[in-house]
């Protein structure tokens, strides 16, 4: 793999068995969207992807792993993610409600509210994520 020193990385969730699970997923190709907190990007100071920008998915030890690229990135109401989207995040969700319930307990978790400075955080309809779909380079 060539030097990717100037890509930023790309963390899914927290290290360990969940960003191993998908990160797996991702690399076996059947992971192209994701979905964060518009608020964790704020907390954070992360700038959010951009289409065409390309990002370097790292595992649970920070090291690289592929080159990814974006293709779309939304900022939406949480109640307005489709099934598509769901779908396409590759974690066996048949339905937005499950891949929803899924997605609210990694957002009340103490960990994630942690990093929003929020211990009290919980996402309703209103809340505002940002979908993002990628490709595998």
């Amino acid at each position: 793999m060539t030097s990717h020193d100037d890509l930023r990385p790309f963390e899914l969730g927290f290290p360990g068995e969940q960003r191993d699970r998908l990160v797996a997923a991702v690399l076996s190709g059947a992971k192209t969207t994701t979905t964060g907190l518009l608020g964790w990007y704020e907390a954070e100071g992360e700038p959010l992807p951009r289409p065409g920008e390309r990002l370097v998915l790292v595992d649970s030890g920070e090291q690289p792993l592929a080159v990814l690229e974006m293709t779309e990135v939304r900022v939406l109401r949480l109640a307005e993610v489709e099934l598509r989207h769901a779908l396409d995040e590759g974690e066996g969700f048949a339905s937005v409600a499950e891949w929803r319930s899924a997605h609210e307990g990694f957002w009340h978790s103490e960990a994630l509210r942690a990093e929003l400075g929020d211990p009290q955080f919980t996402a309703d309809d209103d809340t505002l994520v940002v979908a993002e779909r990628f490709r595998l380079l």
